[in-house]
């Protein structure tokens, strides 16, 4: 596991990966999204604690549950969107610590204590839905994170009554370069965003 990918992989995966805002009429299979999540679960989440959940909105009758949600500039790209990837946070996710972190007492870190819970699950959560984006792209697929929705609503749509709350969206599909691809923006260059100490 040390050898370097190679350039096409990484290009695939970074380089020349964009941010999409309109797809192909190509559907996307219920496989494809099971192997998404196979590859993505395997990313590394402190005390493996796994607090992401994941809605896969593809049917006309989620959309259209989704559909009121969305802000104005993302409606239409949503819904035209093969499927969209609700990135959730399961708020008790240290419930199944003695499953999922069976070395040690873990759930005791957390019961009790809302703001280790609350920073823990959002930021592991966070992290999943990056792997998520990057198994997609691993696996052929262009990806259009957003936030731009009413977490609320969406909340009260899809995860009613539950821990489980609302991050943010991906549309997931192949991506049509000849509409609404913008310019790539520049990054910040490493002595911008780095040191080394």
């Amino acid at each position: 596991m040390n050898d370097n990918l190679p350039d096409e992989a990484l290009d695939q995966l970074f380089r020349k990966a964009r941010t999409y805002n309109a797809f192909l009429p190509t559907p996307v299979s219920d496989e494809q999204l099971r192997q998404i999540y196979e590859l993505a679960k395997w990313g590394p989440t402190s005390a493996n604690c796994q607090p992401m959940r994941l809605v896969f909105v593809k049917s006309a009758e989620a959309k259209a549950r989704l559909a009121p949600h969305l802000s104005e500039g993302n409606r239409a790209k949503t819904l035209a969107a093969p499927v969209t990837a609700i990135v959730a946070t399961d708020y008790a996710f240290y419930e199944r610590l003695p499953q999922l972190f069976p070395h040690a007492d873990a759930k005791s870190w957390f019961v009790g204590n809302p703001a280790l819970i609350e920073v823990t699950a959002f930021r592991n959560a966070t992290l999943q839905g990056a792997y998520v984006i990057m198994a997609a792209r691993a696996l052929g697929l262009d990806c259009g994170p957003m936030s731009g929705f009413d977490n609320a609503g969406v909340d009260a749509a899809f995860f009613p009554e539950s821990q489980v709350k609302s991050n943010f969206l991906i549309n997931i599909g192949y991506g049509d370069p000849s509409r609404d691809l913008f310019p790539r923006s520049p990054r910040l260059a490493f002595e911008e965003a780095c040191a080394i100490v």
